[in-house]
This record gives C-alpha cells, sequence and structure tokens, in this order.
C-alpha cells in the first residue's frame, strides 16, 4: 500500500486530473476519495492546494465540456445515454429539464452537488444551445465550488486522512485488499440501488408495436404525453395530449375510469410515465400502462410525429 500512497505523491495531479475525467466523464469512479487524500498531501507540503484544484477542474472542465458539444450535435438522445452510463438511480430527464428551464444556466453552479443533475444539465446546455460564453463560466464555477470541498476538507483533516493512508500502508496487501474491496461495495450498492429503482416502476408496459395495433384498430384509449413543454416542442404521438405527470388533464375528469391510458414520456425507465401512473391509479383509472421506450422507441420504430399547438403552460 505504501508504493501507491508514493504514486499519489508523484503522480497526484496527474491522478486527480484522470479521476476527474473519468468521474464526470460518466464512468463510476468516485473521485472525492482520492481528492481527499490529495488534499492532506498538500497539507503536508507535497502538493499545492491550488494545483490540486485546478487539476480537478481542467478534468471537469474537459469532460463537461465534450458531453456539451456531443448533446449540441446529437441532440435529446445524449440524455438516455447519460442515464444509461450511471449507476446513480435514474434523475428523471422530465424533473431536471423542468429545473434546468427554471433557474437556466446558472443551474450549472450547484448540479454536480445532486446526484444524477450533473451530467443531465451539461447536456440539456448543450440541447437548449446555451452560449459558450456562458456556459464557461458557469461550469467552470460550478465545478470549482464542487471539488474544492473535499480537497480543502482532505487539507483540514490532514492528520485523520493520514492515519488512514498509514494504517493501510502498514496492512500492505490487506490494506490494498481493503480499498479494491470497498470500492467495489460502493459500486455494488449503487448497482443494486439502480435495480431497486427499476423494480419499483414495474408495471404492465405496452409496446410500440401494440400501441400502434390499437391505434390502427380505432380502439378508444387516451394518449398521454408527459414530457415537458419544451421537449413536446419536437412533435408528439398522433392523437396524444399533453399532461403533466402530477395533475390529471381536464379532460380526463369526464372520461369512464375503465377506459384505457397510455402514457409515455422520454425518461430512462420510462420514470415519468410510471408516476403518471400511479397518479391516475390514485384517481381511479384502472387501465393504465406506459408505453415500453417511451417516445424514443416510438421514433426508433420509424413511425411519425406531428406538431402540435399547445395552450396549456406544463
Amino acid at each position: 500500500m505504501d508504493h501507491i500512497v508514493r504514486l499519489v505523491g508523484e503522480f497526484g495531479l496527474f491522478a486527480v486530473f484522470l479521476n476527474v475525467l473519468l468521474d464526470v466523464g460518466g464512468l463510476p469512479l468516485p473521485a472525492y476519495p482520492l481528492l481527499a487524500v490529495a488534499g492532506a498531501l498538500a497539507a503536508q507540503g507535497q502538493l499545492s492546494v491550488g494545483s490540486v484544484i485546478v487539476a480537478a477542474v481542467s478534468g471537469s472542465f474537459i469532460a463537461d465540456t465534450s458531453w456539451y458539444w456531443i448533446a449540441r450535435r446529437h441532440g435529446r438522445r445524449v440524455l438516455a445515454l447519460l442515464c444509461k452510463l450511471s449507476l446513480s438511480p435514474d434523475t428523471c430527464v422530465r424533473q431536471t429539464e423542468t429545473l434546468f428551464i427554471k433557474v437556466g444556466p446558472a443551474t450549472l453552479l450547484f448540479a454536480k452537488f445532486i446526484p444524477g443533475l450533473g451530467n443531465i444539465a451539461i447536456a440539456l446546455s448543450g440541447i437548449t444551445r446555451v452560449r459558450l460564453a456562458m456556459f464557461v463560466p458557469f461550469e467552470l464555477i460550478g465545478a470549482s465550488l464542487y471539488f474544492s470541498l473535499p480537497i480543502l476538507l482532505g487539507w483540514l483533516f490532514h492528520d485523520a486522512v493520514t492515519k488512514v493512508l498509514n494504517t493501510l500502508a502498514r496492512l500492505g496487501a490487506i490494506g490494498l485488499a481493503i480499498v479494491v474491496g470497498a470500492l467495489a461495495l460502493y459500486l455494488f450498492i449503487r448497482w443494486w440501488e439502480r435495480m431497486l429503482f427499476i423494480r419499483q416502476l414495474r408495471m404492465d408496459r405496452i409496446t410500440v408495436d401494440e400501441l400502434v395495433a390499437q391505434l390502427d384498430n380505432e380502439r378508444k384509449l387516451v394518449l398521454l404525453d408527459v414530457r415537458s413543454r419544451q421537449a413536446r416542442a419536437g412533435g408528439v404521438i398522433p392523437g396524444a395530449i399533453a399532461a403533466h405527470p402530477e395533475d390529471m388533464h381536464p379532460t380526463l375528469e369526464h372520461h369512464d375510469r375503465d377506459t384505457e391510458i397510455v402514457v409515455y414520456c422520454a425518461c430512462p425507465n420510462e420514470a415519468t410515465a410510471a408516476l403518471a401512473a400511479k397518479h391516475l391509479k390514485k384517481a381511479g383509472f384502472k387501465k393504465i400502462r406506459p408505453l415500453l421506450g417511451g417516445i424514443d422507441a416510438w421514433v426508433k420504430a420509424g413511425h411519425k410525429l406531428v406538431l402540435v399547438k399547445e395552450n396549456l403552460q406544463i
């Protein structure tokens, strides 16, 4: 274990840069532990606090700017990819987008502090074509605030960090096994949380083919689009009406509670659609099915979208 400590001391800045780059880039490699160690080494004079912060912010800036340009070029498809890369329980795209629309690019100042929000906010900056002159300062300030915290904590509590490192060094291979085991446990917990989240959202889905068949047969059903207003600007499934996931659409009040309702969104695992389905069940509706794969599955299957003029601000 002692050679790892020496390695961090010798290549600390590059290690910090690389760890943050991979973490912010989407890999489940938490940067906070290494940043705390770097902060402790800075307190001992082996590194400079300012240099460590610059290395961390540089790694974050490269990763965030890359996602910004990717999202700017490929649009909303990037959101699903980012959520698949993350092991965090899915942060609903609609909720994140609603917050981003309300707060604007200033969301980047605190986005990294909220699990699942950071990369989504970066992607939304590209999708909504936030000017680079505005994106860069907000990203740099937000990254500086977020990554300075563990570095300063490591610097303040360097004695405690040093004791832990010395203990692991004395343990040798056992110490290394403890570190590897802790990382493996962390990844397992995050993976398990995600699986539990997906399991909670499971209900009777309807596939795109099944929906098309029902629409072709003119079977009576209500199709709800629970995406944000901005997302719906790109088009909706023919016949769909806009609805907020937690507020029943006014037209539904006059429908029989046995009416079949299909709900769709753009969230990974149809998170918003499942939320809307649960809300509708509480309202007394009995036949509610989220669309498997959401709007992306519909488009991927080659079906058209239609543009609609909305009067409701939802």
